[in-house]
């Protein structure tokens, strides 16, 4: 039953994450460019903690925030592929800001920091009235 609670604090907490996602991609004003290419990573790599977090509960939150890094940077580095099929997916703006569009060695410690974020609020919610 804790868990249960626990995963509905997880959705809730993606009810607020996915808002603010989008919007760091959208904003415009100070720190624009900032905000819109790396504030993102940060809400991106929170959100899929939270996503597997949901999926598989009972899973090691140290070992979804790894795989999570693990696989943001995989993903980040299949962007210096040209392939006709991601180009598919980057052609609409949920593909594009799923899969993004450009390598960039400045993404990794924003992955980073999300994913740490990600496993500290995921240690935040199983606590909760633990």
């Amino acid at each position: 039953m804790k868990k249960k609670k626990h995963i509905i604090i997880a959705v809730l907490v993606l009810v607020i994450i996915i808002p603010l996602g989008f919007y760091s991609k959208l904003y415009n004003g100070i720190g624009q460019v900032w905000i819109n290419n790396k504030l993102g990573g940060i809400f991106y790599e929170i959100f899929w903690c939270l996503v597997f977090y949901i999926l598989i509960p009972n899973s090691k939150l140290l070992s979804i925030a790894a795989w999570i890094f693990i696989m943001t940077c995989i993903l980040e580095f299949i962007q210096l592929v040209d392939n006709s099929f991601l180009d598919i997916i980057r052609s609409n703006y949920i593909g594009r800001t799923i899969i993004g569009n450009s390598f960039s060695w400045s993404d990794f410690p924003y992955y980073f920091i999300g994913s740490f974020l990600g496993f500290f609020l995921l240690k935040l919610i199983n606590k909760s009235n633990s």
